[in-house]
């Protein structure tokens, strides 16, 4: 089957597509920055790292209430408001600021991300035709890779040229980068704007729980404890372990996104073949390895060596967070309808950020009193947790049939 019959006709997934790519490109730009940002410019801590990340996941704890408020709008609309929200956040950047007053405009900036979150799968789904979820999520996870090697190389050749040629002052650097992403923000939500998008409001419960998705609700608890160690800690380790300037760290994280441009699609391909509960149940084991050796490199090969150990588990934990669009299909195949689904993500998103606030700024203490070993090691833990409760998920297999 051809990608593009994998699609409902004249569903607006061209549109919605193209959007998520320019989307992607500005997440690209603000995720391959705000650590050095942050660590550079405001001088923070592993603890007052720990702390803001606290803040910024909030408004995904709140998510479900929020779309509560908008459930008579259009998972559209709701794709258009995160966008200019998150717009908002990247403009007030522009202004001088205190370590308080820069926590609460990235809580902004992330209110916009995380509305858009659980709505652009969601919407990848409806476009898709029957049993070809996998192939849709998966082309939505190499869109969004695709932007991200695109703003993260974009970031990287704004601080090479301007610190090496130009000779300019980070300050000055990041500023242009946060112009650059407003314009992106702003091209993204225009391009939602087609005649070929029929859009319904949607009727989503104001909070949603059902006891056929309680083995979904507790596998977002373990993967969002994971996820923030990795989310939080793993860039800050590069940067104040190792060095990073911000242009090595946005030239990494385009290798990663690179590399899952073609990966995401192809684990897409595999959860659709094999199954969602057995990619949830492996892609996990692998991960274990990849917390312990992220951790403990320092301690078992010397500097240079452990610099490549680092840099590659680094790139793996990115190739395996494409899996978790295998839960996404999982939550699909229990769902009665489309607006289930959304409220079921959107629930599932809040429970795993309920775990993220509580382990951002408990990282941040493991690490200073302990050391990161035991943080990554505390990461490794919760990815057998998750192992060991997929496992107990039924065997149950979605196909994309060439029939559909």
């Amino acid at each position: 089957m051809k990608l593009k019959e994998s699609f409902k006709p004249n569903s607006g997934a061209g549109a919605f597509f193209f959007s998520i790519l320019l989307w992607g490109i500005g997440v690209g730009c603000f995720a391959a920055a705000m650590n050095n940002f942050l660590a550079d410019i405001y001088h923070m801590n592993s603890v007052e790292r720990g702390w803001l990340e606290f803040f910024r996941e909030l408004p995904g704890l709140a998510l479900v209430f929020l779309l509560a408020l908008l459930h008579k709008v259009s998972d559209w609309k709701i794709i258009r408001l995160g966008t200019m929200i998150s717009m908002a956040g990247a403009a007030l950047l522009l202004l001088p600021a205190n370590k308080i007053a820069v926590v609460a405009v990235i809580m902004i900036w992330s209110l916009g991300e995380h509305l858009v979150m659980p709505i652009r799968s969601a919407v990848a789904m409806q476009v898709a035709k029957a049993n070809c979820e996998g192939r849709s999520l998966g082309l939505l996870s190499s869109v969004m890779n695709f932007g991200a090697v695109a703003g993260s190389l974009l970031v990287a050749l704004i601080f090479y040229i301007g610190t090496v040629y130009l000779d300019q002052s980070e300050e000055l650097l990041f500023n242009a980068l946060w112009i650059l992403i407003i314009v992106l923000m702003l091209a993204s939500t225009v391009s939602t704007f087609t005649a070929r998008i029929r859009e319904q409001p949607s009727k989503r419960p104001r909070l949603y729980f059902h006891k056929k998705f309680n083995k979904y609700y507790a596998l977002e608890l373990f993967y969002g404890a994971r996820k923030q160690i990795f989310l939080t800690f793993a860039p800050y380790v590069l940067i104040k372990e190792y060095g990073f300037s911000t242009a090595a760290m946005a030239f990494l994280l385009g290798v990663c996104a690179f590399i899952n441009i073609f990966a995401a699609p192809a684990i897409g391909r595999l959860t659709d073949k094999w199954g969602c509960r057995n990619i949830m149940i492996y892609d996990t084991v692998v991960l274990f390895f990849v917390c312990l050796a992220y951790g403990f490199a320092g301690r078992i090969w010397a500097m240079q060596t452990a610099f490549y150990v680092v840099c590659l588990n680094f790139v793996l934990d990115a190739i395996i967070s494409t899996t978790s669009m295998a839960a996404n299909i999982y939550v699909k195949s229990l769902a009665d309808d489309s607006d289930e689904l959304t409220s079921t993500l959107s629930t599932g998103i809040s429970i795993n950020h309920l775990i993220a606030i509580i382990t951002a700024p408990l990282g941040g203490w493991i690490w200073v009193t302990f050391g990161v070993e035991y943080l990554f090691s505390f990461a490794a833990a919760m990815s057998v947790g998750n192992t060991l409760f997929a496992m107990t998920i039924p065997k149950t297999n979605l196909l994309c049939s060439d029939k559909n």
